[in-house]
């Protein structure tokens, strides 16, 4: 019977190659009709970029104009004293720390010659490859109570009582001060490379010591990048999720997660996510009155003549140990550890499952690259043609999206989808009537896609903008006076330049999509898996050293863009 059916209701094979040449005809007489709605359809293209960037910011502020009563009763009693105090303890704690890291590690490799220098400055930067939460749980797995430090000490001495507690505010501050210190260093060390010895030999004319010149004139001089590094630091913090939830220690973004996930209130997380979203806008005027005050000079001249202070005897190795010792802390012991670890559990752990991990995560990170890459590169043409301060102001906003958490994103996206799948619906309803199909457009790609669209469109677009940017229009001009015009100059004359700027945007993009936590875990169809999601729920767990597989594919891709920027450090140095 059900092959009478599928005869009656499917058209046989024959009957489909009888209706194609119909069907090829009919799609050639509509051609014509549908080459204009396609091409304004693709001068929409930015604008619903801008527009994809900016509707879930707008979503969450929307909850400050609206609040809920007994929503904010709520979170005013029994989450936001705790939360406020946590987040304002940790983000003091982890920009003084990242600090003072940061500016000292940059003052010793710029100005200051030592043993293990050379390769100290650019190690140093290494940690940036992993990310936070993984430095989180390799602490706790090494550190704590049950870890192999405290046993070998109980076994060895008796008793481990004198080692601090690693699950604690100081030990949240540490882990996230080492895996954030690179931003104020990496800040810090070109503001120094770029004053050049003379400044410091001009204030020694004057009658200032060599440690006096330094503190009175070179970290005078380099606070606005100091600022900017810092205030980098503190946004990333404000938007860490990863770290914070390993450590059990309770913050905006975990409160969000878990408004959304354990309350299911999509009032209170809007609500959580508005004010989180105020600390950034905080954070993001910091930064920007910050580089307000920089002033950009070509010093390579002067680097390059200049010498470094010899630091000799004790004080250089002082020095090199103090260096090599936050190397090892932020990257080789914990990168070791790892190794370690994926060593003992590969052979049970490794099957087929893991493959689809690392599809899912390729996929997805390669496809977030290709959309937002592309998207990209409409929005620097669009810029690149004369435009009014409206256009230039709409697309820095879209750009924002980098600063907010993901988990403020991952809401701000849902709640619009989940109104449109509902409005979908009822439209659906009243066509077909009962037995229309179901539609669900929040759990599927396509808002995975979109949040990361707002969160990284800034990744894409700097590094597309700077290489357009280089191609002048006496370029352009040369092109068409040898008869290359329009698409043909884009693609004979702008593509081959843009080469290694659109690559570059690509890698950047892929890298951070892969190691992206909050966003993939709230917005992904339901099974469907990445390498990050699986260290989220062994680490859930306590499983630390099955977390270790998936962690170790995350920090191999996340020494690409540290060698890139190593690579930028060497040619500004």
């Amino acid at each position: 019977m059900n092959a009478a059916i599928q005869s009656e209701g499917v058209p046989s094979a024959r009957a489909q190659a009888r209706y194609r040449p119909g069907f090829l005809l009919a799609a050639l007489l509509c051609l014509p009709a549908l080459v204009p709605l396609l091409v304004i359809l693709s001068a929409l293209v930015p604008l619903l970029v801008i527009l994809s960037a900016l509707v879930p910011l707008l979503v969450i502020l929307s909850a400050l104009v609206t609040p809920e009563v007994e929503v904010w009763s709520h979170l005013s009693r029994h989450v936001l004293p705790h939360v406020l105090v946590n987040t304002a303890a940790l983000l003091a704690g982890v920009a003084i720390l990242a600090g003072v890291l940061g500016t000292t590690l940059a003052w010793l490799t710029a100005l200051c010659d030592f043993p293990g220098r050379r390769w100290l400055e650019w190690a140093l930067v290494l940690p940036l490859a992993i990310p936070a939460y993984v430095l989180a749980f390799v602490a706790i797995g090494f550190l704590d109570y049950a870890g192999p430090l405290q046993s070998w000490l109980r076994a060895t001495f008796g008793s481990s009582y004198w080692v601090p507690a690693i699950r604690s505010r100081g030990g949240v501050i540490l882990i996230l001060s080492l895996a954030l210190y690179p931003y104020v260093y990496l800040l810090a060390r070109s503001a120094f490379l770029t004053q050049g010895r003379h400044v410091l030999e001009a204030a020694q004319i004057l009658g200032y010591g060599r440690m006096r010149a330094a503190w009175r004139v070179a970290l005078p001089m380099a606070r606005p990048w100091i600022a900017a590094g810092l205030a980098l630091v503190c946004m990333e913090t404000l938007a860490d999720f990863g770290a914070v939830s390993i450590f059990n220690y309770d913050t905006f973004t975990t409160a969000i997660y878990r408004a959304w996930f354990g309350m299911f209130s999509v009032h209170a997380a809007l609500e959580l996510g508005a004010i989180l979203l105020l600390f950034v806008l905080g954070a993001l005027m910091l930064d920007r009155r910050s580089r307000g005050g920089m002033r950009f000079a070509s010093a390579r001249d002067l680097g390059q003549t200049s010498r470094r202070l010899k630091l000799s005897g004790a004080t250089g190795w002082v020095a090199a140990v103090y260096a090599s010792l936050v190397t090892a802390l932020a990257f080789a012991l914990p990168v070791l550890q790892l190794l370690w670890w994926t060593l003992k559990r590969a052979a049970s752990d490794l099957d087929s499952r893991y493959w689809g991990f690392v599809a899912n995560t390729v996929m997805l990170a390669a496809s977030a690259a290709v959309v937002i890459v592309g998207a990209s590169l409409a929005l620097a043409y669009l810029l690149r043609r004369p435009h009014g301060r409206a256009l230039d102001a709409l697309v820095r906003l879209a750009t924002l999206g980098y600063a907010v958490p993901g988990t403020v994103l991952a809401v701000g996206i849902i709640v619009p989808l989940v109104s449109l799948n509902n409005l979908l619906q009822k439209g659906l309803h009243a066509w077909l009537g009962p037995d229309s199909p179901s539609i669900l457009l929040q759990g599927t790609l396509l808002g995975v896609l979109l949040a990361y669209m707002a969160r990284f469109l800034a990744v894409g677009f700097n590094p597309v903008e700077s290489g357009l940017q280089r191609i002048t229009q006496s370029l352009d001009e040369a092109g068409i006076g040898m008869g290359v015009t329009g698409h043909a100059l884009v693609r004979r004359v702008h593509m081959p330049l843009l080469r290694t700027s659109l690559l570059s945007a690509a890698i950047l993009v892929f890298v951070d999509v892969m190691k992206e936590m909050p966003i993939t875990l709230i917005t992904r169809p339901f099974g469907w898996d990445t390498l990050a999601v699986r260290i989220f729920e062994m680490t859930a767990i306590g499983e630390w050293e099955r977390a270790a597989l998936p962690a170790v594919a995350i920090v191999l891709v996340g020494l690409i863009p540290a060698a890139m920027l190593t690579r930028g450090g060497g040619h500004v140095a």
